[in-house]
């Protein structure tokens, strides 16, 4: 199965990419293909854009390292609309913008909603 890992971000010590990565390498295990988008942030961007930012603040990530919340975004939704199958969803996503509408995308599709 296809899954987007969907949770808070911004405003999280390090944008939350630990729990990101510890969900991804947990349904890789199990053999799912996997969007881990603190990964595409990375790779986006060529380096960890999490490392010191200890307040998860966008504004630091974008003049630090370019960060743009649209394009990201943009790319997050487009996997959901083109490729998932599933969305998968971190603790606390109830109390991120962005995680609400990425699993409001995937309800709208008829994509399985994961609680992790």
């Amino acid at each position: 199965m296809k899954i987007y890992v969907a949770g808070p971000m911004r405003g999280i010590p390090e944008f939350n990419f630990p729990a990101f990565n510890a969900a991804a390498d947990r349904l890789r295990a199990e053999g799912h293909s996997v969007f881990n988008p603190a990964e595409r942030d990375n790779e986006r961007h060529g380096t960890d854009i999490s490392k010191g930012n200890f307040e998860g603040c966008e504004e630091k990530a974008a003049k630090e390292h370019g960060f743009n919340l649209r394009e990201a975004l943009g790319a997050d939704l487009a996997y959901i609309c083109g490729e998932a199958d599933a969305i998968a969803m971190l603790p606390g996503w109830e109390h991120s913008k962005g995680a609400q509408a990425e699993r409001a995308t995937a309800i709208a599709l008829g994509l399985k909603v994961i609680e992790l």
